[in-house]
């Protein structure tokens, strides 16, 4: 008998605010200052909250969401603030 697979997407796991919260800060500490995961969570967070609300809310378009946050991109900065203010989360620094 053959098995059947299908693709794990985080995504259909993040359902509440603090899932998506907990999965960000998780990913943050994880990530070790790579920039690409980084991004990435953030990619993740938005499909399972929907691509098309974050554009309106943001101001960019799907297509260049879908780019800046597929961790292939380089988005700048002020691109990742205005994502993570539109989910609704905010970061914080705390010292080491």
């Amino acid at each position: 008998m053959k098995e059947k697979y299908t693709r794990y997407d985080t995504a259909e796991y993040l359902k509440t605010e603090e899932d998506m919260a907990a999965y960000f800060e998780a990913c943050l500490e994880e990530a070790d200052g790579d920039t690409a995961f980084i991004a990435k969570a953030l990619g993740t967070i938005a499909r399972a909250r929907g691509m098309t609300k974050l554009a309106r809310d943001t101001g960019i378009t799907r297509e260049g969401l879908y780019k800046a946050l597929s961790g292939e991109g380089n988005p700048e900065f002020s691109t990742i603030l205005k994502v993570i203010h539109a989910l609704g989360m905010k970061l914080h620094v705390t010292a080491i």
